[in-house]
């Protein structure tokens, strides 16, 4: 079977991300690391192109954060270690 291999153009960014991801992402290998980028790059163009607004989609993202234990204070001491 023969592969096909999609160059898409990218660009260098830098994101503010929890400890945990960073270490996942750091780990892991080229490979991985490149479907990683692939998969944030798709997910961001899929919440730039939602009809929903962006309230809306923060709203979302602080109730899930939220069920997984992210409190106000935590946020905070995030917030003021960047």
């Amino acid at each position: 079977m023969r592969q096909v291999r999609i160059v898409m153009e990218t660009e260098k960014i830098t994101i503010r991300v929890t400890p945990e991801a960073a270490r996942i992402y750091q780990s892991a290998s080229e490979q991985e690391r490149r479907k990683l980028d692939a998969l944030l790059s798709l997910r961001l163009s899929e919440v730039a192109h939602r009809s929903r607004p962006l309230k809306e989609l923060m709203r979302e993202a602080s109730e899930e954060a939220q069920a997984r234990g992210l409190t106000p204070e935590i946020l905070k001491e995030i917030l003021d270690e960047q």
